[in-house]
């Protein structure tokens, strides 16, 4: 019988370490629910919770930050890294946690995962909330390669890195990695003019336990490409699709955000109305910190 039960338990614990999420909370229950959903494949959400999270719960929200399955402190040796397994995972959060609606937050790649999901859920979003997050994948991909060829113009060498790039194919993780490089190379991701605020604020996380626990795993956006035939959308008819189901949706960017063009957002506004739309200042692809007062001043202003 004893060893009947050690195998039991044995069975149990592998089970749970497979499934089991990195979850922390933020804030009251009582209050309205936020879920932050991080960018990726590959992310996390140690920026945000090592910087905005319980500021975001201070103003009056329970604030959910978790790391998707395979990503970040979730490890699984296991994991598909598609859409779908997102979903359970977001299925998960929801079951444990008692929640019958939740707001979605989506930042970059997470804003992708938060449109499918809604639009696959929709009795569980009471908003969507899309914080620099991608939605027309195809054309943020030519808008960083068409950028940089009319910057390098004249010079030959970086031109050629442009042009390897540029003809990978269209569908493949190396495509991804190689136009994300190229921005985050030429500072597509960087606010121009770092405040006292912001640079506090990243050297804090930096500092912090946060940073310690910021694991990328590597793989994950092979893996994603493997598995995922949702690998470079337009989720923009999803979006019409949530909002015509009533559920609001909200966009706020950084005018510095250099991986979008301005047709992307005002195609954006265009979807979500003017009244749920913020275009930040003097801001970039992190938002939630390189213009943190207002950041957290809209998101109150939208969803109390």
């Amino acid at each position: 019988m004893k060893q009947v039960l050690v195998i039991l338990l044995f069975a149990i614990s592998l089970f749970t370490k497979g499934q089991n999420l990195y979850i922390k909370t933020y804030g009251n229950e009582k209050n309205k629910t936020i879920i932050f959903i991080h960018g990726g494949p590959s992310g996390n959400a140690t920026l945000f919770e090592g910087t905005t999270a319980q500021k975001l719960a201070d103003q009056g929200f329970y604030v959910i930050a978790y790391d998707r399955r395979g990503e970040g402190r979730s490890e699984d040796p296991n994991a598909k890294f598609t859409y779908d397994e997102a979903f359970q995972d977001l299925n998960s959060i929801y079951a444990t946690y008692h929640l019958k609606k939740a707001i979605l937050l989506g930042h970059s790649f997470g804003g992708l995962v938060a449109t499918l999901y809604a639009n696959k859920y929709q009795q569980n979003v009471s908003a969507l909330v899309l914080a620099g997050a991608l939605f027309s994948q195809q054309e943020t991909y030519d808008h960083i390669i068409n950028t940089l060829k009319r910057k390098y113009n004249n010079d030959y060498e970086q031109l050629r890195k442009i042009s390897i790039v540029e003809n990978l194919n269209k569908n493949s993780a190396e495509y991804r990695k190689g136009c994300y490089e190229l921005a985050a190379e030429n500072g597509f991701f960087k606010m121009p003019n770092s405040t006292t605020e912001s640079k506090k604020l990243y050297a804090d996380y930096e500092a912090g336990e946060f940073y310690k626990t910021n694991i990328r795993n590597k793989n994950a956006p092979l893996v994603f490409y493997q598995n995922e035939k949702q690998n470079n959308i337009d989720s923009r008819h999803f979006l019409k699709k949530i909002k015509t189901a009533g559920i609001p949706i909200y966009g706020i960017y950084g005018k510095d955000d250099g991986i979008f063009s301005s047709a992307q957002i005002n195609s954006m506004k265009t979807i979500t109305g003017k009244n749920h739309f913020a275009f930040l200042d003097n801001c970039s692809h992190y938002l939630f910190v390189d213009q943190q007062v207002a950041f957290l001043s809209k998101l109150k202003y939208w969803l109390q």
